[in-house]
């Protein structure tokens, strides 16, 4: 299973100023590459803070939102599902789903657990043109240090890049 881990970041490395910001400070080329890339996969895995910032399950995909308490009784078949499951165990129940690829979506956290698993294939970067100068990393409670061989880099509008890393 292919796990590809794709966030928006500030310049200065932030994926939002605080905890339960909106991802509105993204650009228009930004949700249109995210909302093509997670239908293409078929489904996307957040963690609850995130998943409480879009509001409602993302249409067209699995939600799958990993949370310590899952609210299980919110779990809609085929479009969002709760879970307390741990990451390697996740990505075998969806593999044996018939799921390929998995976009990881956040927030630092869920990302860290990730990262820290070793579960994390490519890094998929939109830089939007912002700073915050405090906010919260890519990942939080994972030290690692991971070498990335660069995949490729688009040019999304005349202000967005979005950079892509394969994790060796």
């Amino acid at each position: 299973m292919k796990v590809i881990l794709m966030m928006a970041i500030t310049l200065d490395g932030k994926i939002a100023k605080y905890t339960d910001q909106p991802a509105t400070w993204t650009s228009k080329a930004d949700k249109r590459i995210f909302v093509e890339e997670t239908k293409k996969a078929g489904v996307i895995i957040m963690g609850r803070t995130t998943y409480n910032t879009i509001g409602k399950p993302l249409p067209e995909r699995l939600n799958v939102i990993m949370d310590l308490e899952p609210d299980v009784q919110k779990n809609i078949p085929n479009k969002l599902e709760f879970t307390n499951t741990q990451p390697k165990e996740l990505l075998k129940q969806l593999d044996g789903r018939g799921f390929n690829t998995v976009i990881l979506a956040g927030g630092s956290t869920i990302n860290g657990l990730f990262l820290k698993e070793n579960l994390i294939n490519e890094i998929w970067l939109t830089v939007e043109p912002r700073v915050f100068g405090e906010g919260l990393s890519l990942f939080k409670g994972a030290d690692v240090d991971l070498k990335l061989e660069f995949i490729e880099y688009i040019q999304m509008d005349t202000n967005v890049l979005q950079i892509r890393y394969r994790i060796k």
